[in-house]
């Protein structure tokens, strides 16, 4: 499609799957556009020194719809999925039940889109917003939530922005966050905060992994803007001691973030009740599925503080009487706060792409309910509870070195057993197994250790199957 010799097929070809190929669609495109190759689109965007001049080395075309639909399904049928395998990773995409009606609402035409419409046009996607905005709030006990980010990480991102921008009359631009933490949203929060402010790590005991308190103390000055924790961690214990945490941010002046896991809070405290000013995470849990680690988005909740309110730079949805009696409406409010509507002002940018798994996340919680989501959480804690106490009988291994009671996630040391965390992971997926997520790089401190997940989907079984093939490993050596 274009010029004889360039960085397009010199052979003009229609496809039924491809709009516009049929030569007279393209000429009558450029005819528009007043050129008369299609080079000249791009030469003054891709400097001469960066086209291609000659032709890709690629296969074949496939022409028709029919072989095409096979040739993917063909490469698609390489993945090895969870549902042909037993998956105890998670690590920040975590294989949770999907009801069957989450996935009916995502497929629904209404609903099914990457778009946010008009005010007046789409009170019903504004409606099952709001709704989910409500449930959220009951479920974190704040009462403000956000539209939804793309993920956990921007979520995590625009609460440390948020912190910058609240404190910055101030001159406060340092933010305190745990050398335990996710790190890859510590590698996002790096880059997105790198211009406003700059980011502090604060050391961990090595006996448990919980936040360095008299660390902590010692870093926290006048221009501290947040301290940050994850709770349960990235590692899967608790920062048992998080309301001092807090009230130690707070007698400095700083603000203080947490990032929980939303899962449990069917039966663990709101982090807003040890004190968090903004609460942030993943609503992955919450009926969405893991598509690859694509189909995420993340949250962000406050009290209702005007200034937290304005921070936000997401869409936020309200409802409203009309002139009719008995009616409501719904609408966005404060939209000059987002990059929506303050364009290149903006403090911050976001998208609405995430706005189905919002939807999504209504739905299961209104499926779910606060007694489904309390036996969700005691389920898993139960189960992991179980893991840990199995995996513990196996010697060589060091299973939850750090201690405590973890949420859905922890360490299993191969140390002592002489293995690393390849070699096993490698032999369990010999036997249909994904083995825990290898920490050996990001914590060197940990050695050879892996993070194991488990979710109300792993059954007894499975686990008891897990334990048969680490014992045998541990013992005979991963071949």
């Amino acid at each position: 499609m274009g010029y004889k010799g360039g960085i397009f097929m010199s052979r003009q070809q229609v496809y039924p799957y491809m709009p516009n190929s049929a030569p007279a669609n393209r000429q009558q495109m450029m005819d528009v556009l007043n050129v008369s190759e299609i080079k000249e689109l791009y030469q003054d965007i891709i400097p001469e020194d960066l086209q291609l001049h000659e032709q890709l080395h690629l296969p074949k075309p496939i022409q028709d719809e029919y072989t095409l639909s096979k040739h993917i399904e063909k490469l698609l049928g390489q993945n090895v999925s969870c549902e042909r395998n037993i998956s105890f990773l998670g690590a920040g995409c975590y294989r949770h039940l999907v009801p069957a009606v989450c996935d009916e609402i995502a497929g629904r035409a209404e609903f099914l889109t990457a778009y946010c419409g008009d005010t007046y046009s789409d009170h019903g996607k504004m409606q099952a917003i709001f709704e989910y905005q409500s449930m959220m709030g009951e479920l974190l006990n704040l009462d403000v939530v956000s539209y939804t980010t793309y993920d956990a990480g921007q979520a995590v991102c625009s609460a440390l922005r948020m912190a910058l921008r609240l404190g910055a009359e101030q001159g406060r631009t340092e933010l305190l966050l745990p050398s335990t933490m996710n790190p890859e949203i510590l590698s996002q929060a790096r880059e997105y905060c790198k211009c406003s402010g700059t980011i502090r790590l604060v050391g961990h005991e090595p006996e448990t992994g919980r936040l360095n308190q008299q660390e902590l103390k010692a870093m926290l000055s006048e221009k501290t803007a947040a301290v940050f924790i994850e709770n349960p961690s990235y590692l899967g214990f608790f920062e048992e001691e998080a309301e001092k945490i807090g009230e130690l941010a707070h007698a400095s002046g700083a603000i203080f973030i947490v990032c929980p896991e939303v899962a449990s809070l069917g039966i663990l405290k709101s982090p807003a009740d040890y004190g968090a000013d903004i609460v942030c995470g993943d609503i992955q849990p919450l009926g969405i599925g893991m598509h690859y680690g694509g189909g995420c988005a993340g949250f962000i909740a406050v009290r209702d503080k005007p200034e937290y309110i304005r921070a936000i730079p997401t869409y936020l949805y309200g409802i409203a009487k009309t002139e009719h009696e008995n009616e409501f409406g719904w609408g966005r409010a404060l939209n000059e706060r987002c990059s929506h509507g303050s364009r290149e002002r903006a403090n911050e940018y976001f998208g609405t792409e995430s706005g189905l798994w919002a939807i999504v996340a209504g739905v299961y919680l209104g499926l779910m309910g606060p007694k489904g989501m309390e036996e969700l959480g005691e389920q898993i804690m139960r189960k992991t509870d179980y893991a840990i106490r199995i995996l513990s009988q196996i010697p060589g291994l060091r299973v939850n070195p750090l201690g405590g009671h973890p949420f859905q996630e922890f360490i299993v040391n191969y140390d002592f057993a002489g293995k690393t965390v390849k070699e096993m992971n490698d032999f369990l997926l010999e036997y249909g197994i994904f083995g825990g997520k290898d920490l050996s790089s990001d914590f060197p401190w940990l050695g050879q250790s892996a993070l194991f997940c488990i979710s109300e989907l792993t059954s007894m079984e499975e686990i008891q199957y897990l334990y048969e093939l680490l014992k045998k490993a541990s013992g005979e050596g991963a071949r």
